[in-house]
Parts: structure tokens; sequence; C-alpha cells
């Protein structure tokens, strides 16, 4: 087994045994002394072999390392795998919220609530809590309220490299103000927000905001 060959399946095995996407400060960090491996390429060799041989999943950056990933042809097995239900559960003001923050970032309360025209204290505190979103400072304007932007568990629960990889804001809207209901619906929503944890439908959030 030659050196290129050896490094792959290194990288392979640590992309198996990892639950978050590995780097490269992360790799260097399991090699022994003197070891190197180049991350990127060995991720390159093994998506040339994963293609060659037709495998039903692939390496992606996903928020600033690797993951493994399967493609998405067995996207409905996988489902009906798991029991898993085709609808999201993260409510229509979650998508929404989410949106503006990820495309405004840093953004404010008051500034949310503006765009949105309602009362979002009770989604922002669900989406803290489930760390699609982070404080990132305090805003300049009076009361100085605290800042919002998306957080690393955003980019790798939605499977992006980086907030540069999000649809369009313009098709973006069109996909959430298609939607009637309390909940985002899979068939209507982007790919890239498939892999949303489900929502705990106990949480009360805040009553001014029903789809909380």
């Amino acid at each position: 087994m030659d050196m290129t060959e050896l490094n792959a399946r290194i990288v392979e095995a640590l992309l198996i045994a990892s639950e978050t996407p590995v780097t490269q400060s992360r790799l260097n960090e399991c090699l022994d002394d003197g070891h190197q491996i180049d991350l990127a390429e060995a991720v390159d060799y093994l998506n040339t072999l994963y293609e060659e041989h037709g495998h039903s999943f692939l390496i992606k950056g996903v928020a600033g390392g690797y993951q493994l990933v399967t493609k998405k042809d067995y996207e409905g097995y996988i489902r009906r795998f798991l029991n898993r239900s085709g609808r999201i559960r993260l409510s229509y003001a979650a998508l929404e919220t989410l949106a503006i923050v990820a495309y405004k970032q840093p953004v404010s309360r008051p500034d949310i609530d503006a765009i949105r025209g309602v009362n979002s204290e009770g989604v922002i505190s669900t989406l803290l809590e489930r760390d699609l979103i982070a404080v990132q400072g305090r805003s300049d304007a009076p009361g100085r309220p605290l800042l919002y932007g998306v957080t690393q568990e955003f980019l790798r629960y939605f499977g992006l490299n980086s907030t540069s990889d999000l649809p369009r804001l313009k098709e973006l809207k069109e996909i959430l103000h298609a939607h009637s209901g309390d909940y985002a619906y899979r068939e209507d929503v982007p790919d890239e927000m498939i892999n949303v944890p489900e929502e705990n439908d106990s949480d009360d959030g805040d009553k001014s905001d029903p789809d909380t």
C-alpha cells in the first residue's frame, strides 16, 4: 500500500468515526510526529474512488471541514428506514427568522421584529437553544440590543461550507411565503434545510408569535 492510499484510508476512517466535520487542524492532532496528510487531497482521492465504484455516498465540505454524506438519490429510503416524517419540525416562524439572521447578520432583535412584523423573542430563544444562532455582540443603536448571527452548527445541519452557499435571498423568500400553515414541508424547502433537528412540540415560545 502506497502512502497516498494509506493517507486516504486514515482520513476515511476518521470521517466514519467523527460525528462532526473533520478539519485539517483536527486531523493533524491525530497524526504521529513527521506524518503529514493533506486533507483536501485525500478527500479528492476518496471521492474519485467513490464515483468510479458508484458508491451511494461522498465526502462534502461542511462548516470548514469535511463530512461523509449520502447522495440525495437515496434520501427517501433513508427517511423511511429511520421512520422519519417528510415534514420538517421547524416552524415557519423559525425558518423565516433563521433566514433573516443568515442574510442580515449581525442583526438585532428589533431589526428582526421590524422585518417580520411580530415579536420574535420566543423564536429567537428557540434558535439559540438549538445552537443555530448565537450572540455576536451589541448594536450601537439606543439600548444597545444584542446582535445575532448563524453558527457552525447551522452550517453543519444545513450541509453548508459557508453562508455563501445559501440560496439567493429572493429564492428563499419565495419558498417561505408560499406556506400558509404553521409548518414548512420538505418539498417546499431548499435542500440545505432538510437536516434541521426536530423542534419540541411542547415549546411554548412567545404567545405574540403563534408560529414559534
